[in-house]
């Protein structure tokens, strides 16, 4: 009996059967296309349920308007996008950006712990990716480390946007691997239809029994005026795992030890040690809106407190650590969209001010290290009306921050950033035709007081960086679309490349920057084809990009403070890779509407003189059947990723796995699709499953058996 006959028999059985009395309602499709802006009401003379709410909960992707840089819809941007709205984060959503988009098209993550888990988009990550809070960075030390985790919940999202490839270079250098930009109503954006707009959700897992919500409401005041509140809070214990703490040649390798309390290690399992975690979070904000005009202000205050899974020495002189990280922000965000006439059709602005700090703490409680930030960013966009096709974006964008470390794991001398970018990005669409073309222009000017703890010296040094693409896209049949994009992109370097030059707890090496870099630069192609007409949808895309400038970490072969020493070098790389994602409708059978998805992605990547790039992500396959049946969706996946050898020196190899997962949502009232209750079953079968893109992966496996409950309302 095959796993596809299988998954369709529990699919099956698994859905109820409509009300005898329910009545047809719209598809998807005819129901309309999610909107950012968009906003749920409840009816209460709406308070049966009825056939089709499921589908009405699950708007088509295709159709999803992108709001990051240019508004278009998903199938219009060249490049790779993903957006995840509600429907979707549902499924999704974990307590970190990274593990939350892991399984997006061309998306990994560090997984460096369940908490401090970043996204990898085509194999790059760190400082090459940028994570926005509706367009502006998070504003925290997240890039500086892979042990520091982003100071976002996703939790608080309305929906997240991805964009791989050349759209994404409007929003700075550092974004030459991609874009994650989560947007939330913090700052609301029009008037609830209601008295009050609410919208919560309470969610609960086993594998870390992990306990979360959160709640906001929006309430209006004299018309035009809106008031908005939201806070959440979640906990959770040490992370259940589907075997062994160590990986095979680590146990291995323990076993050898002729110290008993070594070997012991050999033997752990089930749970990965100090991995708990704590968070909370509040925000008020306020708006004027009328119609188009918004102008609005929050404040965010979070906090977070989270282990760091134990890196076990097999050498009985080293002491392994067991650190705890202590985080804590507050931010104040403003946004105004102002509607103007003539050739621009309105000014958009939007700034961010944090003060951030962050304790690493000793096993007994004291400080080892303490990380300090203060810094804004602001940006202002104008943008065009259409004038017979021609539209676009243009505006100018600033950064400001510094950085401080205190301890002794200090690893950078007090530093500071300041980045000013002009971009620009302009379309034409004439017939079967669009053709996009922008460029981007940044200032940049990084310094380093002197430093006689970690003995270096005052560095000042400036960059002028220089990135641009042009693309078109054909439609070469009905429903059909093909697309070609050729981009420049060059990259400041970042603070921890520079000026780095001591003992780094995070990765478990001694760091060693390189004042003298130059920009890193690369040419990528990009190779786009879209179907999205009939009941088969399918996206791919190619790309290929050469860097003359890489920046990487190479070992030197030393050790200092008993860490391997690893200095920042630069030389010439290429990455290349694909991502392909599809769907298709297979019509009604046992009085369920039956569908499939199928997604895969592959990166190669080579540093010349060097090797394979370290930390890739290997070849990935995702296939799901989906069924909807009156109030009721569900849907069975199966993920498998191959095993990962080509690895960089000090690499360790990764073996593969394959994940079962299940899922079933209900959706009670027609009138409000979104209130969904959820259960969800994640690595079934309870596998040990690493990631090869975590420099924990020997140390710190992935959740193992994984029973998740949520309920999602909002009226």
């Amino acid at each position: 009996m095959n796993l596809t006959f299988l998954a369709a028999t529990a699919l099956a059985s698994a859905l109820p059967a409509p009300p005898a009395a329910a009545q047809p309602v719209a598809t998807a499709a005819q129901a309309g296309v999610a909107d950012n802006n968009a906003t749920g009401g409840t009816d209460a003379s709406a308070a049966e349920p009825v056939t089709g709410n499921a589908e009405k909960a699950h708007p088509d992707p295709d159709q999803a308007i992108v709001v990051t840089g240019v508004r278009r819809r998903a199938d219009d941007v060249l490049g790779g996008v993903s957006v995840l709205d509600e429907a979707v984060l549902n499924r999704e959503v974990r307590t970190s950006i990274g593990e939350t988009l892991a399984r997006q098209p061309g998306v990994s993550a560090t997984s460096f712990g369940p908490t401090a888990s970043a996204p990898v988009i085509r194999g790059l990550s760190g400082d090459r990716i940028r994570v926005l809070t509706d367009g502006i960075g998070t504003l925290d030390l997240s890039s500086a480390g892979p042990d520091h985790s982003i100071s976002i919940n996703p939790i608080t999202a309305e929906r997240i946007e991805v964009l791989r490839g050349p759209a994404a270079l409007l929003f700075g250098s550092s974004a030459i691997g991609g874009v994650v930009n989560v947007i939330d109503t913090r700052i609301p954006r029009h008037v609830p239809p209601n008295v009050v707009g609410v919208n919560a959700i309470v969610q609960y897992g086993s594998a870390a029994n992990e306990r979360s919500g959160n709640a906001s409401i929006d309430v209006p005041i004299a018309g035009h005026f809106v008031i908005h509140a939201d806070g959440n809070a979640s906990d959770s214990d040490d992370l259940e795992i589907g075997g062994h703490v160590l990986s095979k040649d680590l146990r291995e390798q323990a076993l050898a030890s002729p110290d008993p309390d070594i070997q012991a290690l050999a033997d752990l399992k089930g749970k990965l040690p100090n991995s708990e975690a704590r968070s909370r979070e509040g925000a008020i904000g306020a708006a004027y809106v009328d119609g188009d005009l918004n102008v609005g202000f929050s404040v965010t205050r979070h906090t977070q407190k989270y282990g760091v899974p134990i890196r076990y020495s097999l050498d009985p002189a080293i002491e392994a650590e067991a650190p705890t990280i202590d985080l804590e922000q507050t931010r104040y965000d403003a946004r105004a969209e102002v509607p103007l006439g003539g050739f621009f059709s309105r000014v958009r602005a939007r700034a961010g001010y944090s003060d951030y700090h962050h304790d690493e703490l000793e096993a007994d409680g004291s400080i080892g290290s303490s990380f300090f930030s203060k810094g804004g960013e602001g940006r202002l966009e104008l943008v065009q009306s259409d004038k017979s096709g021609w539209g676009g974006t243009s505006g100018v964008q600033y950064l400001d921050r510094n950085a401080r470390i205190r301890g002794d794991e200090k690893f950078l001398p007090d530093s500071s950033q300041k980045q000013t970018g002009l971009f620009t990005l302009q379309t034409y669409v004439s017939g079967p035709w669009r053709i996009e073309g922008g460029a981007r222009v940044e200032f940049s000017q990084l310094d380093a007081k002197a430093d006689a703890q970690i003995a270096t010296l005052a560095h000042s040094v400036d960059f002028t960086t220089v990135s641009g693409s042009i693309g078109a896209q054909y439609e070469i049949a009905t429903g059909w679309r093909a697309g070609l994009s050729l981009s420049h992109s060059e990259r400041a370097p970042s603070i921890e490349e520079l000026f780095a030059n001591g003992p780094h707890g995070g990765s478990q090496s001694f760091e060693v920057g390189n004042p003298a870099l130059s920009p890193e630069k690369g040419n990528s192609v990009e190779f786009t084809l879209h179907h999205a007409r009939g009941p088969v949808h399918l996206t791919a895309n190619l790309y290929y990009t050469r860097f003359s400038n890489f920046i990487y970490q190479a070992p030197s072969g030393a050790t200092q403070d008993d860490l391997p020493v690893f200095d920042f070098a630069e030389g010439k790389a290429t990455y290349y890779g694909f991502e392909l994602q599809g769907d298709a409708k297979f019509g009604k059978a046992l009085g369920i509407d039956w569908g499939a998805e199928l997604q895969g992605d592959m990166v190669h990547a080579t540093i010349k003189h060097f090797g394979p790039a370290p930390f890739i992500p290997p070849f990935r396959v995702l296939g799901a059947l989906t069924g909807a049946r009156g109030q009721f969706d569900g849907r069975v996946e199966v993920e498998r990723a191959l095993a990962h050898n080509r690895t960089a020196p000090l690499e360790t190899d990764t073996p593969g796995y394959t994940m079962v997962n299940a899922s079933l949502d209900y959706h009670p009232f027609e009138a409000n699709p979104a209130l969904t209750l959820s259960l969800l079953a994640n690595n079934i079968f309870d596998v040990d499953a690493r990631r090869s893109t975590s420099q924990l992966k020997d140390f710190a496996p992935l959740a193992g058996r994984d029973i998740r409950l949520s309920a999602r309302l909002s009226f």
